[in-house]
């Protein structure tokens, strides 16, 4: 069972920085979100491996969605 990252904001999908299989540390950025105008980051809660991304560049998510899954 892997860790859950949610979008903490409303916003779009400005760039995504890892894909699945990419080993991140605590706080490396994982995906830029945009939300009224500012590039918000959304990090790593843990250390671990990406197991998948579930968004792409462009992507309009809400609050709450799943942005991506660490092992």
């Amino acid at each position: 069972m892997g860790v859950s990252v949610e979008a903490q904001v409303t916003g779009r999908v400005v760039r995504v920085e890892k894909n699945a299989g990419d080993l991140v540390a605590i706080e490396d950025t994982i995906l830029v979100l945009e939300s009224m105008k500012m590039e918000i980051p959304v990090e790593a809660p843990n250390a671990g491996c990406v197991r998948e991304i579930r968004v792409s560049e462009g992507d309009n998510v809400e609050e709450g969605d799943i942005l991506a899954v660490l092992d």
